[in-house]
């Protein structure tokens, strides 16, 4: 549309300038017809050279595009003779006005880079963007992906690292990490709260009741055939199980208050022993390394890490075609951090426009070369008569009022002269 309304501009402009030439070539005609005698010898003088600048300036035009009247007149169609010659001289004039080093410094110094970036990155908007754009060629990628060969290197990756982990010793620091500042004593004591908890459930005094009478009656017949005798030897069994359980919460409770209480030295030492056990004791190191081994030999924990990747990808595509995309969430709320933090750090955008400017001066040869070449292949590849057209297309409606200014300023010319003729006589 935009083509065509330049198109439709073109041909007004060069009527307009043809309609003036013909209105011209009318008036001389007529000042001919009437001998050129009073106002009609000026007239004449003027519509003469008038139509000389219009045809002058019609060749001149026209010259710069094509050849006039297509006669192959030296030095005319200039742009599609010389167009090689014009590609390097327009790859020269942008080079050397448009892309020097201390101009490109300067814009980029100006345009300071760190602050639009960490502000665009700030606005919600853009960051959704992003994040979308993000994910979109992300899923698009894994459409390419052999997810058979990726699960193989992703099983074979994860082996490679098992095979060379020193599980002894790794489990050894893990303890040093749980013992530091006896950290493992809030453990000792959740897993007393744990039994203390477990001991007052009604279940576990029913269940502890039914034991006692159990091993009672097998190892006690006689005892337990009397007792039954003088009392109910399930309530019996709950009285006992009561009292042993009272019995084991005042234990339990006077170990939870008392820091230095001995089970807890025991649990000191216990501890202290088995880390040690872990760290020096080649024979446990080569049982965990024999279970590793026997762990990563099983054929399902083989096929396990294999199809690893293929639920990975395939919960990547599900939350990617989700509307409320956690993954999309996740990852533009990411960059509005990222942005805000740039901005609210003066040193690192400091630091990140300063990076900038020394990439633009380090690559500034290379960008103006590659630029220059470009312009020139580009040039050099157009078809003539397509470059010739829209060249036209964009400068010709101007061109068209040198045309019309050439008649103009022609006939002023023309009057001049005829003026001077008529004085000099005088």
């Amino acid at each position: 549309m935009k083509k065509h309304n330049r198109k439709r501009q073109l041909l007004k402009m060069k009527l307009s300038a043809t309609v003036l030439l013909v209105a011209m070539a009318c008036l001389f005609i007529v000042s001919r017809l009437y001998g050129r005698a009073g106002i009609w010898e000026w007239i004449g003088a003027f519509s003469e050279a008038a139509m000389i600048g219009a045809l002058a300036d019609w060749f001149a035009v026209v010259a710069i595009f094509r050849h006039p009247l297509k006669l192959p007149i030296p030095r005319t169609a200039i742009i599609a003779e010389n167009k090689d010659r014009i590609a390097e001289n327009l790859a020269v004039f942008i080079r050397d006005n448009f892309l020097s080093r201390e101009t490109m410094t300067a814009k980029m110094r100006d345009w300071e880079p760190a602050q639009r970036m960490a502000a665009w990155l700030s606005s919600r908007e853009k960051a959704d963007f992003l994040a979308d754009k993000t994910i979109r060629v992300l899923t698009g990628a894994l459409e390419f992906v052999d997810d058979q060969r990726v699960g193989k290197l992703l099983r074979n990756a994860i082996y490679k690292q098992l095979e060379e982990l020193d599980l002894g010793n790794l489990i050894g620091q893990l303890m040093d990490v749980l013992t530091h500042n006896n950290q493992h004593q809030a453990l000792f004591d959740v897993g007393l709260l744990r039994i203390s908890s477990v001991l007052d459930e009604p279940g576990t005094r029913r269940q502890l009741a039914a034991v006692i009478i159990e091993v009672s009656r097998r190892e006690y017949p006689k005892l337990i055939k009397m007792l039954g005798l003088v009392m109910d030897t399930d309530e019996f069994g709950m009285r006992v199980a009561g009292t042993l359980v009272e019995s084991l919460q005042g234990w339990l409770h006077d170990i939870g208050r008392d820091p230095v209480h001995p089970r807890r030295k025991q649990f000191d030492e216990l501890a202290g022993r088995f880390i040690s056990r872990v760290k020096s004791d080649p024979g446990y190191h080569a049982r965990i390394e024999s279970w590793k081994r026997q762990f990563l030999g099983t054929p399902v924990v083989a096929e396990y890490f294999e199809t690893l990747w293929v639920h990975f990808r395939h919960w990547i595509q599900k939350d990617a075609m989700d509307s409320g995309s956690e993954m999309k969430h996740r990852l533009s709320r990411t960059f509005r951090r990222f942005g805000r933090w740039i901005l609210e750090n003066p040193a690192m955008t400091e630091s990140i426009n300063d990076q900038m400017i020394q990439i633009t001066q380090a690559m500034s040869e290379e960008i103006r070369s590659t630029v220059a070449q470009h312009i020139v292949y580009t040039v050099r590849n157009w078809d003539s008569r397509s470059m010739v057209r829209e060249l036209e297309l964009s400068i010709g409606k101007d061109l068209q009022f040198i045309r019309i200014n050439g008649t103009l300023v022609g006939g002023v010319i023309g009057l001049l002269l005829h003026a001077v003729v008529v004085v000099i006589p005088m």
